[in-house]
């Protein structure tokens, strides 16, 4: 089987899973206990901090960590929230956010609250001038994504920093897709908060963290003991936590190999795929992407049944965000975009790793070459 399916999650790396072993056998301590054992855990819990804050430019104690992407993001957008007490908190998000960023924005405007979607152009990028035009004084916060989880594409989150930072405004981050992929320096975006998630640059599924810029208020969402500054209470992951910070020393070393390496596997994806496959449009071809990432439209067909015909035939993509694919509603990013229905539902995403070759590029083709043909043959 091929696998192209990289943004919805990796591989852990050997020398991630070969640091994290030890700690799920006789390095049994729990971070929280004065003894030996405690404090070996407590010593790998801030090396890891340490290597996850380098990867972004974080200082250390400015991470919080958490279960992955939908727990920062939660953690950031109603812990800042229930930190204001204001009972119609003003709130403001690209309209191409992940589900982790929309549904809890939509929860606090159902219960008073005031949600504004800031629009994208047909490329999946935010349309600045208007998002500038539309903070204001008294809005509590923002959020917009570094990267596209679906398109790939790049956000400009330093240019509206400089906007949210004018008004008092506090700007919320989702990096989980570009953590990895692009250099990450939290001072120079401005952003107060940014979340991150292992399972994306090769580390462990079911841990994350939420950067916290010094000073930021933020309420704990859960209570317990004093963890994490007590925003996450609760015994530590040494695990996976030590697997996380592995794989962000990793991803730091070779970010520059990966892009390249990656951008080459995709410029040659799409390349063929045009030539060779008719009534296909590569989507926010023009903007500036993760160099991983493509997503096609295949005029009249249906993406979700054309998903699992190429399966059958050896290749695993995805329609879209993971969490997403029980729905069985049109991409909100590609409508966001200005696609019809019937296009949104037409698009595939095709996401590659630094496990992949040209070969298995080449091969791709072939399968959507050979689907393509059945279904519009109603074979």
């Amino acid at each position: 089987m091929l696998y192209l399916d990289h943004n919805s999650t990796t591989a852990v790396d050997p020398s991630v899973l070969e640091e994290m072993l030890p700690w799920l056998g006789p390095r049994l301590g729990n971070p929280s206990s004065i003894h030996t054992f405690g404090q070996e855990a407590r010593r790998a819990l801030d090396k890891a901090r340490a290597q996850v804050a380098h990867l972004i430019g974080a200082q250390p104690d400015e991470l919080v960590f958490t279960s992955g992407g939908t727990e920062s993001n939660n953690l950031a957008l109603l812990g800042t929230v229930a930190s204001s007490r204001c009972p119609h908190p003003r709130m403001a998000a690209s309209a191409i956010e992940h589900h982790s960023v929309l549904t809890p924005c939509r929860h606090v405007a159902e219960r008073g609250g005031t949600l504004l979607l800031l629009g994208v152009d047909g490329d999946g990028l935010l349309e600045l001038a208007a998002a500038r035009s539309s903070l204001c004084e008294g809005m509590l916060m923002a959020s917009l994504m570094l990267a596209n989880n679906d398109m790939g594409t790049l956000q400009p989150v330093g240019a509206l920093s400089e906007r949210a930072r004018e008004l008092g405004i506090v700007l919320h981050s989702d990096a989980v897709q570009a953590a990895g992929k692009i250099p990450i320096d939290v001072k120079a975006l401005g952003v107060d908060m940014l979340s991150l998630s292992g399972h994306k640059l090769h580390g462990p599924k079911g841990m994350g963290a939420l950067f916290l810029r010094r000073g930021t208020p933020l309420s704990a969402l859960s209570f317990g003991g004093h963890q994490e500054r007590g925003l996450r209470p609760g015994t530590e992951n040494v695990a996976a936590i030590v697997g996380f910070g592995k794989a962000c020393e990793l991803a730091a070393e070779r970010l520059q190999e990966d892009a390249a390496h990656m951008g080459a596997l995709r410029a040659s994806f799409e390349a063929a795929a045009l030539e060779r496959l008719p009534g296909v449009v590569v989507n926010a071809q023009a903007a500036p992407r993760l160099s991983n990432t493509s997503n096609l439209s295949f005029e009249g067909l249906d993406g979700e049944a054309l998903a699992i015909k190429l399966e059958l035939l050896g290749l695993c993509i995805s329609t879209g965000a993971a969490c997403s694919s029980l729905s069985h509603e049109p991409s909100h990013i590609l409508m966001a975009m200005g696609r019809s229905p019937a296009q949104a539902r037409s698009s595939l995403r095709f996401s590659f790793g630094r496990e992949n070759s040209q070969e298995e590029v080449l091969r791709a083709v072939e399968i959507l070459v050979q689907a393509t043909q059945s279904m519009r043959e109603g074979r």
